[in-house]
């Protein structure tokens, strides 16, 4: 087995409660760390230690980032995971007229959480990685980002931010022991993809080289390898787990 150095370390991961999040925690946990679960919905006992935290709301985030510190007294990874989705197309034109446009408000509510949610989550933790020698701070971007996806101008743009914001913060922040990476998933299974008609799913798996959806696990197998001591020269990457679908497109 790989010594990845992170028993008894303390992990934030956001967007916990279900999917990619909730799979990452608990691989977190099952390695022996010491895991806040941040989610809007309660998360399970197997994810870690649960708060109801909104990441889009800087001062909720303040107030988590100070209950971790009081209750385990550092932090030295955080999984930015927290995400939603509001697909619309910018403008749906038919029959010579505008039928429908993305909303400010569906712009917004993307933004709030998938960009400012990791600003506000990193801005708040990274003081005390710093003060704890280092660390690592990990964030969820999309393949859908490196070719765009249609009907999705909000949810693309925020992940196209955090890999810019990544690299930006890998730079700043690597003087302190700090790696700073980015994760790009594919098709993965989670409860969205469960919602699709067989035949959007049979072609998402015919654009994917190795044939098939991502599990969760496979993404929080990668989080926690970037987290570990195994990848302590990494930083300012955004690694793709998509099974070749980049590639495959």
């Amino acid at each position: 087995m790989i010594e990845t150095g992170l028993k008894d370390k303390v992990v934030i991961v956001t967007g916990a409660a279900a999917g990619i999040g909730r799979a990452t925690a608990e691989r977190f946990v099952t390695e022996g760390c010491k895991v806040a679960a941040w989610d809007v919905n309660e998360a399970p006992e197997s994810a870690g230690v649960f708060q109801k935290v909104n990441v889009a709301d800087a001062s909720e985030v303040e107030a988590a980032v100070t209950e971790v510190v009081d209750r385990w007294g550092s932090i030295y990874v955080l999984v930015n995971n927290a995400g939603i989705v509001r697909d619309a197309q910018l403008v749906k034109y038919k029959n010579g007229e505008v039928v429908s446009q993305m909303t400010d408000d569906a712009w917004e509510a993307v933004i709030s959480v998938n960009l400012r949610g990791v600003f506000n989550c990193t801005r708040a933790t990274a003081p005390h990685l710093i003060a704890g020698g280092g660390g690592a701070i990990l964030n969820a971007s999309s393949v859908a980002c490196l070719n765009g996806n249609f009907g999705q101008t909000n949810y693309v743009a925020t992940k196209a931010g955090v890999i810019g914001m990544t690299k930006t913060w890998a730079r700043e922040l690597g003087k302190f022991g700090i790696r700073v990476n980015a994760v790009a998933p594919g098709f993965i299974k989670t409860e969205i993809l469960g919602a699709m008609p067989d035949k959007i799913l049979d072609a998402m798996v015919g654009h994917t080289p190795m044939g098939r959806i991502g599990d969760t696990k496979d993404i929080a197998e990668a989080y926690l390898w970037l987290a570990s001591d195994a990848a302590n020269f990494v930083t300012g990457s955004t690694l793709s787990v998509d099974g070749g679908l980049v590639i495959g497109t």
